[in-house]
């Protein structure tokens, strides 16, 4: 079998290569070993335990030791590399969406070019680059999009024509293909030599590896890992790393204190075929052909060719496997639309011999990204699984981030969109997972443009509202497991079309969100915004004030009534959070955070906050609903509904009160809307809620009140240039590179977690700048739309990247905000940003390779607001700076 032989060449290199391994380990011991049968025991304590020997776990250990951990053990249930390790097709492709994927691809396979020659282990390195096909425009778009961010992270790439694929790679059909991608550099490896070449390594710097070892569960004291249980004793340690692949769910539920990690296994089928008469190059460029949803790589001059079907096929794991995954059944009935498609692909092998099907196991998590990181319920549980069938691309990379988050407390490079806290308890929901990854693997080739939502595992969370909003012709997007509305849908248009419009250029919702901007800006809007994390933080003495002055870098010691913007920043002055604190009381504050905060905001403030029984946080997000009252017209509204006046004389900005609205009592109102407009944030006691909405609703009608969507919210913001956490902010950006340097009280002579930090750039200057960019030569009917993530250039040169757009409505042009780097020509060295060197460059921003003229400015503009003016009468370079 070809699994068997797969086994077989990895075992014969690794013994070949490695005489002195048993030795050196102290502790391999084969399946065939007779010489060993009474193992190495374990030892009784260690810094580090890895569960799993596949990939990831060798990849932890090996890049652990290189940065100087030595005390670490590494235990696998059956043998190094014999999990989905073994079975994975070998392709190392840099080609993602995602930028933190796209790094860490990008440095696995450098990592895996010098490995062999580290090692002296044959990982079946082999540069072949790849292909990706495109037989659409839409597609051939999103492969120039992902080609601009390869090209400015220095990875070779070029949109080719379908004549210049067919030069690459003679066998491929190219009569309905549109375009490619060539990325010469992706490679080809053994993944399970890889993997052992990672074992060697992390050995001969002092890991220990032991084999045929199942871990059972993981023990806690006082909310941190303290040891290891498994079936050859407990090993005591301080830090865990679950990289047990598919079995990493079963796993973290395991212990005593459960750790979530969302994802589950699917079956994932490739073909394995004899040679062919005249055998295929071995440097043959590899070919993804995600409309045909397969790819194709030479496989010992034969071809390897797997793909992700529409039906996928759920392993619903109840328990555990202690030895290796056997292989599969071979089902070719399912197989069949892919194995068409390869046939289409590649006529010329209807003649050749099929050597094997095979069927293994692949995990999935819900948004397609992979989990990393520590618990957010135990100290010291790392957690590196859930590859999603690109598990040898991000192997290295991956190792490598977790090994810093380890030894330094944080890794190099922002990996929030991988990080476990992304998710809550909610997605762990066995039903939710198995719905949810039959629909995540077929996505993996399904073209996404942006602004796409999931369809299964919705209507999870939900405001008391939905059903009333729903009724309206809400339009509803997910995020982090709660229902948020997009925009409402006016009586009369056609739904269907609307809902399954897919596009990069302008969308079909264009119209409906302008209108709701307008009526934001002239009259009066309701946007439910409950999704926000919202914590209250109390004590009996002062001990809330001066802890949260210690973790939070604005001013908290503010009158009661009074809201502070304010960030909650790390050791390097970073965005762990962007929130608003409303003081309540002398000794309780109100803190309300972005939605996708409520994990990791709360991991973050319990491991910093005093063990103090007199001081209590209390997540209370469910408690509450949260309507957003913008409009010049919204102070009518609510001093008509609560008989109390509300005008900035009386209620001026960034300030709280209880009040009455209609008959419900405990309001609580704030004057702030995230926007820059004029208007109030309601929290209403969930029991009120649908009486507060009807009450504003119909007290409204006469000002000309309408429900909106965060697409309209989205709009309004990033044309007053309000940064978002999540999107703009992160904990790689400080208040002084966004201009936010009034939100931190460094003058005021108080400790701050990142006041260091942020002393030091106020001293030095800063390395990036937030800026705003108004393309000016844009087409908004006809050119393709910025997004995110486009490069911007300034004189020629790349800068840097955007990180959220919108069409402004007001401006009648599309404004991109994004991060200003400044690079010497000659060394590359990253040097001081000034206002200068923002206001005297020419900008441009690449969509999909075309690039686009555009103004910076590092202010909003504010007379723009004073007075509309269309946008031929509009001097740009005019405005004041607000």
């Amino acid at each position: 079998a070809a699994g068997m032989f797969l086994r077989l060449l990895s075992d014969v290199r690794w013994r070949a290569a490695n005489p002195k391994w048993r030795r050196m380990t102290c502790c391999w011991r084969s399946a065939s070993s007779t010489a060993e049968p009474h193992p190495v025991s374990l030892p009784a304590q260690a810094q580090v335990v890895i569960c799993g020997g596949g990939i990831m776990g060798t990849s932890v250990a090996y890049h652990l030791s290189k940065m100087g951990w030595k005390d670490i053990v590494l235990l696998e249930q059956g043998r190094l590399a014999a999990g989905t390790t073994r079975f994975c097709a070998g392709i190392v492709s840099t080609a993602r969406q995602v930028s933190i994927e796209l790094k860490m691809a990008d440095y696995s396979n450098k990592l895996y070019q010098q490995l062999e020659q580290e090692t002296g282990v044959n990982t079946g390195y082999v540069k072949t680059g790849s292909i990706s096909l495109a037989q659409t425009q839409d597609r051939l778009i999103s492969l120039k999009r992902i080609a601009s961010s390869l090209n400015v992270m220095g990875i070779p790439c070029e949109i080719i024509t379908p004549k210049q694929v067919a030069q690459l790679h003679p066998l491929i059909n190219i009569h309905d293909l549109v375009g490619a991608m060539y990325v010469p550099e992706d490679a080809l490896v053994s993944s399970a030599n890889v993997s052992l070449a990672l074992a060697t390594a992390a050995s001969r710097n002092g890991v220990q590896i032991h084999e045929r070892t199942s871990v059972s569960h993981v023990s806690v004291q006082k909310g941190r890992v303290a040891a290891v249980e498994t079936d050859r004793g407990e090993i005591k340690c301080q830090y865990f790393v679950n990289c047990a692949g598919q079995w990493a769910y079963e796993l973290g539920h395991s212990g005593e204190e459960p750790v979530n990690i969302p994802l589950h296994a699917c079956e994932h089928f490739y073909l394995l075929t004899h040679p062919l008469k005249e055998p295929l190059a071995s440097n043959l460029p590899t070919i993804v052909d995600p409309d045909g949803r397969i790819y194709i790589r030479n496989w010992q001059g034969g071809i390897l060719s797997g793909g992700f079907e529409k039906n996928p096929k759920p392993l619903f794991t109840e328990g555990r496997n202690q030895l290796e995954i056997h292989n599969l059944q071979e089902d070719w009935d399912h197989f069949e639309p892919l194995l068409s498609a390869l046939l289409r692909r590649m006529p010329d092998l209807e003649a050749l011999q099929i050597m094997q099907l095979v069927n293994c196991p692949e995990s999935f998590t819900p948004d397609m990204r992979c989990i990393m990181g520590e618990s957010p319920t135990v100290r010291g549980y790392f957690v590196l699984a859930g590859m999603n069938s690109a598990g040898i691309s991000y192997g290295g990379g991956a190792g490598k981030y977790l090994a810093e988050w380890m030894v330094n407390g944080y890794p190099s490079e922002n990996v929030w969109p991988l990080d476990l806290k992304r998710f809550g308890t909610l997605q762990s929901s066995r039903t939710f997972l198995r719905h949810r990854v039959m629909e995540v693997m077929p996505l993996i080739c399904d073209l996404k443009v942006p602004r796409w939502d999931f369809q299964t595992g919705r209507q999870l969370r939900t405001s008391p509202l939905y059903d009333r909003l729903d009724a309206q012709g809400a339009r509803w997007m997910e995020k982090h497991g709660f229902e948020r509305v997009k925009y409402f849908v006016p009586p009369g248009k056609d739904l269907l079309d609307l809902g399954q419009s897919k596009t990069f250029y302008k969308p079909d919702w264009f119209d409906i969100v302008g209108s709701e901007v307008k009526c934001c800006k002239e009259a009066v809007c309701v946007i439910d915004m409950s999704s926000f994390t919202k914590f209250e933080i109390s004590s009996t003495g002062d001990q809330a004030l001066e802890s949260l002055q210690y973790l939070f870098s604005n001013d908290l010691d503010v009158p009661v009534g009074h809201v502070v913007h304010t960030g909650m920043l790390n050791e390097n002055g970073g965005y762990e959070n962007d929130c608003s604190i409303a003081r309540l009381s002398k000794r309780s504050f109100f803190m309300i955070s972005p939605t996708d905060q409520q994990v990791h905001c709360w991991a973050w403030l319990k491991n910093r906050l005093p063990d103090d029984s007199n001081l209590t946080m209390e997540d209370v997000t469910w408690k509450y609903t949260a309507l957003n009252l913008i409009g010049p017209r919204a102070v009518d509204v609510l001093s008509e509904l609560s008989y109390a006046p509300v005008t900035p004389e009386h209620f001026p900005s960034l300030f709280c009160k209880e009040m009455s609205v209609g008959y419900a009592n405990g309001i609580r109102v704030m004057s702030i809307t995230h926007t820059g407009e004029p208007g109030f944030m309601l929290y209403i006691p969930i029991e009120y809620a649908l009486h507060v909405y009807n009450e504003v609703m119909n007290m409204g009608q006469k000002y000309g009140i309408r429900n909106a969507g965060y697409y309209a919210l989205r709009s309004l913001r990033i044309e007053k240039f309000f940064a978002f956490w999540g999107q703009d902010l992160d904990a790689f950006t400080t208040p002084m590179e966004c201009g936010r340097e009034f939100q931190v009280k460094l003058e005021k002579g108080m400790q701050f977690v990142g006041q260091e930090a942020l002393l030091e750039q106020k001293q030095n200057g800063v390395y990036k700048r937030f800026t705003m960019f108004i393309l000016e030569d844009h087409d908004t009917d006809m050119d393709l739309w910025p997004w995110w993530g486009e490069p911007i250039f300034r004189n020629g040169r790349y800068v840097g990247k955007t990180t959220s757009s919108a069409y402004s409505y007001t401006l009648e042009r599309h404004v991109c905000l994004g991060f200003v780097q400044h690079f010497d020509e000659k060394t590359g060295e990253e040097l001081v940003v000034t206002t200068d060197f923002i206001n005297q460059g020419e900008y441009e921003i690449d969509i999909a390779g075309q690039r686009f003229q555009a103004k910076a400015k590092l202010y909003p503009f504010s007379s723009l607001f004073a007075q509309r003016r269309r946008k031929d009468e509009v001097e740009l370079s005019g405005y004041q700076r607000e």
